[in-house]
């Protein structure tokens, strides 16, 4: 008989828990956008995940750590070097990149949206 084991990978975009190491090289140091939303709201309702294991990554306005989380949990730093997101998503799907793609901190360049 075999035996089957399932995997849910939750992933919330533009969502993140604390900055990675090498954030300042993308105008990104300090960000932790859960947790400084959470507390700009006066706090969050989310009973699921927190029920995973949300509230024991990061101190999370109305998240509290859940004293038997249903679920692994954990914070990821990328190996590639790069945004977050974008590089992240690749790098979940086994692509790891040598160098960081480009960013546009004050909007597309003429070169990128001409040809669009």
């Amino acid at each position: 008989m075999s035996r089957c084991a399932r995997v849910v990978v939750v992933i919330l975009d533009s969502c993140g828990i604390g900055g990675a190491p090498d954030a300042a090289r993308y105008g990104d140091a300090e960000s932790s956008t859960l947790p400084h939303t959470a507390a700009a709201c006066g706090g969050l309702r989310l009973p699921a995940l927190g029920a995973l294991g949300l509230g024991h990554l990061a101190v999370i306005a109305g998240v509290p750590p859940a004293e038997h989380p249903a679920g692994a949990f954990g914070i990821m730093t990328e190996v590639s070097a790069g945004k977050d997101s974008t590089t992240g998503h690749w790098e979940l799907m086994g692509i790891i990149l040598d160098r960081p793609f480009p960013t546009y901190p004050r909007g597309f360049p003429p070169e990128v949206i001409e040809p669009l």
